[in-house]
């Protein structure tokens, strides 16, 4: 999917609302546990109730790949099942990969290509060689780690690198790697503050931001610093929605908070355009 896709279903729907499909089995209604596949029944309920609040889809690949073949399988028939019913949603595969050229070619290979996500979340660590076979998918992009909301973001992206932080080092040399324009960043919402100054540096690139509900994050000041003119937020929501109940109505109340989120959404985008 490309990005003038997923600005036209922002401004469709009004929404920059991504939802994290992080399936814990000890959190999930116990009913569905009796399922044949709980994962992705738990995850077809959850999108069937909010696709039409949300812009995008993230499913965390360590609460997949901790339940071996059975988490993996989840894993694929969930991204069918968005590509198949609700091919306008964007998808993510949090996976945040990044090795050397040859294995991250693979990595690319597996998640843009044989899963068929439309983006992936890479750790910039090991540099060019390890992000740009990535790169290489047209209509794909690499959601690259910037500023992350934990609090060991402090251990090495701010560190300063001959008068300038580490995590702007970062976003200054990515934008010189092939094919760049299909770069992406995460910036956690827990560091609102230092948006403004991201967006000198990448003022057209979309953000994805986790840590907005369950981490304390702020949407309103999430808004006000790293909004571009086509909005270029993704604002990333796991706990506070797909376990707002254990109970037989969870997707009904991931939808209500689902909608609760987007509807602050909606206000902050009919203020701002």
């Amino acid at each position: 999917m490309n990005t003038d896709k997923l600005v036209s279903e922002i401004r469709s729907k009004q929404s920059f609302l991504c939802v994290g499909l992080d399936v814990d089995l000890n959190k999930i209604p116990s009913f569905l546990l009796e399922k044949e596949d709980p994962i992705f029944e738990f995850n077809k309920a959850i999108i069937d109730a909010t696709h039409d609040l949300a812009v995008a889809y993230k499913p965390n690949t360590a609460f997949y790949e901790a339940y071996g073949l059975k988490g993996w399988q989840g894993l694929q028939k969930t991204i069918d099942y968005l590509n198949a019913n609700y091919p306008t949603l964007f998808t993510i595969a949090d996976a945040k990969r990044g090795d050397i050229g040859n294995t991250s070619r693979m990595y690319a290979d597996a998640f843009l290509k044989e899963m068929n996500f439309d983006s992936i979340t890479v750790a910039p660590y090991m540099g060019k060689d390890s992000v740009e076979p990535f790169l290489k998918y047209e209509g794909k992009h690499v959601i690259l780690l910037a500023l992350t909301s934990n609090e060991g973001a402090f251990d090495f992206q701010t560190l300063d690198v001959d008068g300038l932080e580490l995590y702007k080092r970062v976003l200054e040399t990515s934008v010189t790697w092939e094919n760049s324009n299909r770069l992406m960043y995460v910036v956690g919402a827990t560091k609102a503050e230092y948006l403004a100054e991201i967006r000198d540096i990448i003022p057209n690139s979309f953000l994805l931001v986790p840590g907005v509900g369950a981490q304390g994050g702020s949407l309103e000041a999430v808004c006000k610093y790293g909004m571009n003119d086509d909005v270029g937020l993704l604002v990333n929501s796991s706990r506070g929605i797909i376990y707002a109940s254990n109970r037989e109505d969870f997707a009904q109340q991931a939808r209500i908070a689902a909608a609760e989120l987007q509807e602050q959404m909606k206000v902050i985008l009919n203020a701002t355009y």
